[in-house]
């Protein structure tokens, strides 16, 4: 991960000396995660997905082929997720932060110089900076029902999934647009053992990936 880190950084560097070219920008680029996590493994729990947010430097560079190009950003990004027990309506929220890199191929479109549009795929890197155990949050609003054992569910600490985005430019500087992220690895999975964890586990695997839309905006000079 620090490699990673390092190399986008060198590549800003390089972006910011080079902003006199026409074909690679930098800038900033924010807003906001809706998840849609799956779940597998629970049972009379439901699950609420909250807002979150990201933020973070931008990339872009432009070839002069057919308008096709390459973007990467380098985002913190927080998801949370709520778990609330149907019987007792006992709540408790989850939070996920993260490292997210997205590279992306990129077509843009620019319509009389003033308005374009875009579409944009590729890898998704995230990496898992902090997060909430689920299998504590679940014991909190079991109650009793656990009779005292807090299973070890931990967010694995890196993951890959796929982009897919659209949007519009404005002056040639304002994107902004919308994003679904498909994770291609659980976020977390974790073998349950079924004696003493009560009524939420309905196997002995519990298995979560963090699908999320994503409404952006991003400014690049």
């Amino acid at each position: 991960m620090k490699s990673l880190i390092k190399m986008f950084f060198v590549v800003l560097c390089l972006a910011v000396a080079s902003q006199a070219q026409a074909q690679l920008s930098w800038g900033l680029k924010g807003g906001a995660n809706l998840p849609d996590v799956s779940i597998k493994g629970l049972k009379d729990v439901k699950v609420d997905d909250l807002s979150g947010f990201f933020v973070g430097p931008m990339i872009e560079f432009k070839t002069p082929l057919f308008g096709l190009g390459v973007d990467g950003a380098l985002l913190y990004s927080q998801t949370k997720t709520k778990f609330i027990n149907e019987t007792t309506n006992a709540g408790v929220v989850n939070k996920q932060h993260e490292l997210d890199i997205p590279v992306n191929l990129k077509w843009t479109c620019s319509l009389l110089d003033l308005i374009g549009i875009y579409l944009a795929a590729g890898p998704d890197f995230a990496f898992n900076l902090k997060s909430d155990n689920i299998g504590t949050d679940l014991a909190d609003i079991a109650g009793d029902a656990l009779q005292g054992n807090k299973p070890d569910i931990k967010r694995r600490s890196a993951n890959i999934g796929l982009n897919f985005g659209a949007g519009i430019i404005l002056l040639r500087h304002l994107q902004v647009g919308f994003n679904y992220n498909l994770p291609l690895t659980s976020s977390a999975r974790e073998s349950i053992s079924t004696e003493g964890v009560g009524t939420l586990f309905d196997g002995n695997t519990f298995d979560t990936k963090n699908n999320k839309w994503q409404i952006s905006a991003a400014y690049l000079f």
